[in-house]
Order: C-alpha cells, then structure tokens, then sequence
C-alpha cells in the first residue's frame, strides 16, 4: 500500500498537525506514504523525517478572496496534472480538509480509493462549501470526521463514515509530566488561535480589561506585524500580551492555569479543539463555546465550562468562580488529565490503521 497525502497549505495550524502525526504512525507501522503539500512555505509538515517523500505542490495564501480562490484552482489544477503520472490505481488518496479537492478527483479517474479526512464545517462563500462538499460526496470512499458533532452535520451518504478524535502526542504528554505546576494562585490565561475576529479575539481584549487582576496571553497563527496590523487603533490592557506563530507551545502551556476557546458560534462552529487537548495535557481546565464538537473535550463542570463567547460577563464570573475555588480548580485540574485519556495518540494511530484496513 501507498498513501498520498494531500494537504493544501502547510502551516502551524490544527489540521497540518494532526496530518503530521498520522504520517509519522504510518511510517512506524511500516507503510509508505509521500506526502504532498505547498512546502514552499514552513509548518508543521516540514517537521516530517527526512525519508519521507515530500512532493511541493505549489498553493499561495491571499488575503484577497478572489485572489485565494484563483490559488485554490490553479493549485489543484496543477495538481492534477502532475499526479496523473504518479498515482496508481492500487494506491491510496487521503485528502485532508476538503480543500485539497483536485486529488480527490484524481483519484476519482485514476480508481484510486480516496480517502477524506474532514476537520471543518464553517466556509465561506457558501458556493465554495457546496462545491467542496459536493465533491466528497462523489469521490469519497470513507470520511473521517474529527467529531461526532461534525459527522452528523455534514453527513456523505454512500460511503463508510468513522469517527477519529484528534490527539495529543506522547512526547507532549510525557514532558507535560515532567513539568511541575503550581494549583494553588492560579492567575494566567490563555488562548492559542489564529488571527480571525469570529475567533473571539476581542472578547479576549474585553475579558482582560475587566479582570485586571489576572494575567492574559494571545499565541495566534500569524506573523508579528499582522497582529499589530489587527490591533491598530485599539487599546490593550497592560495585563494583556500576544505571541505571533510559535513553533514551541510547550512555554505557553506550562505558563497557563486556564485555556480559552471564544470562536463565535455565528461565524466559526468549532469542529474539534487541538489547543484544549494540548492545555488538557498540563492539568489545565478550559472554558469553550456551547456548539460544537469543542463540546466533546470539555464537559460543562467537570474538566471546564461552556460559555458563549459574546456573554464577557458570565464569562467574568466564570473565570472569578474557577479561580477563587481552590478546591474546585484543583478537582478540575484533576478532571482534565481523566479526559485526556480519550485523545492519546497510540489509540488515535491504531484507529486510523483500522480505517486503512491494514490491522
């Protein structure tokens, strides 16, 4: 068996990383799987041991919408026509995210069994996500979703449909152990995101305004001058301070007593939530959105709290409940380590060999 995988833009995001490391398990159980993705760029597929193949497949991100979409065609056009002479029948395509929709098609004309692997549902203009969509739904052999929550909202009759929790790497669990933590003052928060106004950023602003006591900390998926491109003309906290794309979350991570989701749930339904799991793993309780698949990693008053985000006030007194409760930080600090049992990533491996057929 040969995997090609597919992924669009290659950065520090969520689904490159989840992508890494199903590769990584592959090639640990001995099969042989190339990866294809725009390497003119750094993420976390570049990450990958160097006896992978790695197969550049050009795509360039615009802040322009006619312009991203223009890349997205040209790039899966491009696609295409290379692949057409690499790929077999025999071979596989496992496509990540449904942007990648030129190999899917590919795969479609060559016979090859094509495989998705869907982390998403919110997309904008809806044409774009009815094309997209439509196109899984007639190249797909099996559709992994990363959530419960999302199979059921974009179920693809006529194929098989599994379900694969993201998960965290043991290397992040066994240094996460390995990382003494204090529970008694908790004081810091923080929230990992990319640099997107549905992803409750000024929410974040509002909430460290009003709680001035404790200390707040931005980690986005963007270069520096983006972000003070973003802020222009507002006015933050002294309490307040952001970090453009980190390689290393570990810091960060180990600097937190509480993680934070605020995506808006008009504007971006969070499917999974790798950050929650990565804070999960250091004994740290979150407070996320009440939709979504997000809603699978926390549960409301065990390991953290489902807020909407445009609530800052409840929001508030959440945080000031959790945190003046010694006795209850620490049981939740507790609760989230018992949660984290559901997403390691030996169990996330092996499922996916049993998707593949090959355990």
């Amino acid at each position: 068996m040969k995997i090609f995988a597919f992924h669009l833009l290659n950065d520090y995001s969520g689904s490159p990383k989840v992508l890494s490391q199903l590769i990584k398990g592959w090639d640990e159980n001995n099969i042989d799987v190339e990866i294809c993705s725009s390497f003119q760029n750094d993420g976390f597929l570049s990450g990958l041991p160097a006896w992978i193949t790695r197969r550049n497949v050009w795509y360039r991100f615009y802040e322009n919408k006619l312009l991203r979409l223009w890349a997205l065609a040209m790039s899966q056009f491009l696609l295409m026509v290379r692949f057409s002479f690499i790929a077999k029948k025999e071979d596989v395509i496992y496509v990540n995210t449904v942007l990648p929709f030129g190999a899917a098609l590919l795969g479609k004309l060559k016979g090859c069994r094509v495989i998705y692997h869907i982390h998403e549902t919110t997309m904008k203009p809806a044409i774009l996500k009815k094309m997209l969509f439509g196109i899984v739904k007639i190249t797909a052999h099996d559709v992994v979703f990363v959530s419960k929550y999302l199979a059921k909202q974009e179920p693809v009759n006529g194929c098989r449909s599994h379900i694969l929790y993201n998960a965290i790497p043991e290397k992040f669990v066994e240094i996460s152990q390995r990382t003494p933590r204090d529970k008694t003052m908790p004081q810091n928060i923080l929230m990992v995101c990319s640099l997107k106004v549905y992803k409750g950023i000024y929410e974040f602003v509002i909430l460290a305004k009003k709680l001035k006591q404790y200390r707040f900390r931005l980690v986005i998926n963007a270069p520096l001058q983006d972000i003070e491109q973003f802020f222009k003309g507002v006015e933050l906290p002294e309490n307040l301070e952001y970090y453009p794309t980190q390689r290393d979350v570990i810091p960060h991570y180990t600097w937190a007593d509480l993680i934070m989701n605020l995506s808006h749930p008009d504007g971006w339904v969070e499917t999974f939530g790798l950050t929650i799991i990565e804070g999960m793993a250091f004994g740290v309780p979150a407070i996320v959105p009440p939709v979504g698949g997000i809603t699978e990693v926390v549960d409301d008053g065990f390991n953290g709290f489902h807020v909407n985000p445009h609530e800052t006030d409840e929001l508030e007194k959440v945080i000031q409940r959790l945190f003046l409760n010694s006795k209850m930080y620490a049981q939740f600090s507790e609760n989230a380590g018992i949660k984290l049992s559901a997403f390691r990533e030996k169990a996330f491996i092996e499922r996916s060999l049993g998707i593949l057929g090959v355990v």
